[in-house]
């Protein structure tokens, strides 16, 4: 039937990957989120299975990494009640706050910087905050994907919304594979024996985790330190 690529998993660890956007406005800065779970549907080999979902408000592909089942989310919302999608995607398949991961745009990273976020506040970001807001909890873990600040008089806004440039569109790609990288060792890591026993432990390795960014391509860390 048509409604199986949308169907909650029967049993086993199951994660929300959300690529937070704005329906419509997909090749802005502002939608990278969008961009990444298009890409990590790509990797998967599912990039045909989206399907409209309308009891969660957005597109939706069910799929597996090494046995943890994922479920793929672009709300059709506009970002600032991107929440409500994902809570009633919680709803539908049962996922706790902290197995829902949000992929995002990031102001504070230049474009080639990318780092993992465990919990915490959303920063000014409308779409996390709607998250927070809807599901009542700041515990969902983040992809923060680097977009840079405005440069000149442009404002925020008018960068966010606006598309990337060419010069841009080049590191583009290689960020694209890299958040893809990032997310399937996440995923993959829900499967591994070796957790932190306790909170504390667990607490340290999420520091050594943030602490760790990674950047798209050695040229850009040259510029980043010269600037």
């Amino acid at each position: 039937s048509r409604n199986t690529h949308t169907r909650p998993p029967k049993a086993g660890k199951c994660i929300v990957v959300v690529g937070l956007g704005n329906p419509g406005m997909e090749g802005t800065r502002h939608s990278i989120g969008m961009a990444v779970l298009g890409a990590l549907a790509a990797r998967l080999g599912v990039a045909d299975r989206w399907r409209g979902d309308k009891h969660v408000s957005g597109e939706v592909i069910v799929s597996e990494v090494q046995h943890t089942h994922v479920v793929l989310l672009r709300p059709r919302l506009l970002m600032n009640i991107n929440g409500v999608s994902v809570a009633k995607a919680a709803g539908k398949y049962s996922i706790k706050p902290e197995d829902i991961l949000l992929v995002h745009d990031e102001l504070d990273k230049p474009l080639g910087k990318i780092a993992v976020k465990h919990g915490g506040s959303a920063r000014g970001h409308n779409g996390v905050r709607s998250c927070v807001d809807c599901l009542q909890t700041d515990v969902m873990p983040r992809l923060r994907v680097g977009i840079g600040r405005p440069a000149g008089k442009t404002s925020v806004e008018r960068h966010v919304l606006g598309r990337f440039s060419s010069e841009e569109q080049k590191v583009l790609d290689s960020v694209l594979v890299q958040s893809v990288d990032v997310l399937l060792s996440q995923l993959s890591q829900q499967q591994d024996p070796q957790s932190p026993s306790s909170p504390a432990e667990g607490r340290r390795a999420a520091q050594k985790r943030e602490e760790r960014e990674r950047s798209a391509s050695p040229a850009e860390d040259a510029a980043a330190a010269q600037s």
